[in-house]
Protein backbone atom coordinates (compact mmCIF):
# COMPACT_ATOMS: atom_id res chain seq x y z
CA UNK A 1 0.00 0.00 0.00
CA UNK A 2 1.02 3.41 -0.70
CA UNK A 3 1.45 5.96 2.21
CA UNK A 4 -1.92 7.56 0.92
CA UNK A 5 -3.47 4.65 1.15
CA UNK A 6 -2.26 3.45 4.24
CA UNK A 7 -3.60 6.99 5.73
CA UNK A 8 -7.52 6.52 4.08
CA UNK A 9 -7.50 2.54 5.61
CA UNK A 10 -6.58 4.25 9.04
CA UNK A 11 -8.81 6.73 9.02
CA UNK A 12 -11.99 4.97 7.47
CA UNK A 13 -11.48 2.51 10.54
CA UNK A 14 -10.77 4.84 12.90
CA UNK A 15 -13.77 6.45 11.97
CA UNK A 16 -16.21 3.23 11.37
CA UNK A 17 -14.91 2.47 15.47
CA UNK A 18 -11.92 -0.15 14.17
CA UNK A 19 -9.06 1.34 16.06
CA UNK A 20 -7.99 -2.28 16.94
CA UNK A 21 -8.39 -3.18 13.69
CA UNK A 22 -6.29 -0.23 12.41
CA UNK A 23 -3.40 -1.11 14.58
CA UNK A 24 -3.40 -5.05 13.82
CA UNK A 25 -3.40 -4.93 9.97
CA UNK A 26 -1.89 -1.46 9.49
CA UNK A 27 1.11 -1.37 12.10
CA UNK A 28 4.76 -2.65 11.69
CA UNK A 29 5.76 -5.46 14.05
CA UNK A 30 8.54 -2.01 15.47
CA UNK A 31 6.32 0.16 15.25
CA UNK A 32 7.11 3.28 17.70
CA UNK A 33 4.99 5.20 19.09
CA UNK A 34 5.48 8.79 20.72
CA UNK A 35 3.04 10.44 22.97
CA UNK A 36 2.47 14.27 23.67
CA UNK A 37 2.74 13.50 27.46
CA UNK A 38 4.01 10.18 29.42
CA UNK A 39 1.50 7.73 30.17
CA UNK A 40 0.80 6.39 33.93
CA UNK A 41 4.29 4.42 33.72
CA UNK A 42 6.26 7.50 33.09
CA UNK A 43 7.39 7.16 29.21
CA UNK A 44 6.26 9.11 26.58
CA UNK A 45 7.61 6.46 23.88
CA UNK A 46 6.78 2.80 22.97
CA UNK A 47 8.48 0.83 20.75
CA UNK A 48 7.54 -2.51 19.16
CA UNK A 49 3.76 -3.58 18.00
CA UNK A 50 2.73 -5.40 21.40
CA UNK A 51 3.60 -2.36 23.58
CA UNK A 52 1.75 0.23 21.33
CA UNK A 53 -1.24 -2.68 21.32
CA UNK A 54 -1.30 -2.69 24.67
CA UNK A 55 -0.98 0.86 25.43
CA UNK A 56 -3.96 1.48 23.04
CA UNK A 57 -6.09 -1.81 25.07
CA UNK A 58 -5.31 0.85 28.20
CA UNK A 59 -6.78 3.52 26.57
CA UNK A 60 -9.82 2.56 25.66
CA UNK A 61 -9.96 0.50 29.01
CA UNK A 62 -9.36 4.23 30.98
CA UNK A 63 -12.16 6.12 28.77
CA UNK A 64 -15.51 5.96 27.72
CA UNK A 65 -15.76 7.52 24.08
CA UNK A 66 -18.97 8.93 23.47
CA UNK A 67 -17.93 10.14 20.21
CA UNK A 68 -15.02 10.32 18.00
CA UNK A 69 -14.04 11.74 15.04
CA UNK A 70 -10.62 11.22 12.52
CA UNK A 71 -9.80 14.08 9.68
CA UNK A 72 -7.33 13.42 6.94
CA UNK A 73 -4.95 12.35 5.87
CA UNK A 74 -2.93 14.79 4.86
CA UNK A 75 0.25 13.04 3.24
CA UNK A 76 3.75 14.22 2.21
CA UNK A 77 5.93 11.36 1.06
CA UNK A 78 6.68 8.81 3.71
CA UNK A 79 4.26 10.70 6.25
CA UNK A 80 0.57 11.36 7.18
CA UNK A 81 -1.42 12.98 9.56
CA UNK A 82 -4.86 13.01 10.68
CA UNK A 83 -6.80 14.92 13.52
CA UNK A 84 -8.72 13.09 16.35
CA UNK A 85 -11.33 14.40 18.18
CA UNK A 86 -12.57 12.60 20.94
CA UNK A 87 -15.51 13.07 23.48
CA UNK A 88 -14.62 11.28 25.87
CA UNK A 89 -15.19 10.43 29.90
CA UNK A 90 -12.13 9.08 31.84
CA UNK A 91 -13.12 6.37 34.02
CA UNK A 92 -10.91 6.86 37.07
CA UNK A 93 -11.65 10.64 37.54
CA UNK A 94 -14.90 10.65 36.16
CA UNK A 95 -14.08 14.15 34.27
CA UNK A 96 -15.44 14.47 30.25
CA UNK A 97 -13.34 16.48 27.75
CA UNK A 98 -13.18 17.00 24.11
CA UNK A 99 -9.74 16.04 23.27
CA UNK A 100 -8.25 17.00 20.18
CA UNK A 101 -4.90 15.96 19.02
CA UNK A 102 -2.68 15.51 15.95
CA UNK A 103 -1.03 12.34 14.95
CA UNK A 104 2.08 12.44 12.59
CA UNK A 105 2.53 8.59 10.76
CA UNK A 106 5.71 7.73 8.94
CA UNK A 107 4.61 4.69 6.79
CA UNK A 108 7.83 2.38 5.11
CA UNK A 109 6.96 -0.77 2.96
CA UNK A 110 3.15 -0.26 3.35
CA UNK A 111 2.95 -0.01 7.30
CA UNK A 112 3.25 2.44 9.97
CA UNK A 113 6.26 2.83 11.83
CA UNK A 114 6.51 5.66 13.67
CA UNK A 115 3.15 7.92 14.98
CA UNK A 116 3.55 11.01 17.06
CA UNK A 117 0.71 12.62 18.83
CA UNK A 118 0.19 16.19 19.43
CA UNK A 119 -2.37 17.53 21.77
CA UNK A 120 -3.98 20.82 21.62
CA UNK A 121 -3.82 22.96 24.72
Amino acid sequence: MTTEQVGYQLVALCNAGKAMEAITTLYSPNIVSVEATAMPDGSREMKGFDAVKGKSEWWMANHDVHSAKAEGPMVSDSRFCVRFIYDITNKPSGKRMVMDELAVYQVSDGKIVREEFFCGA
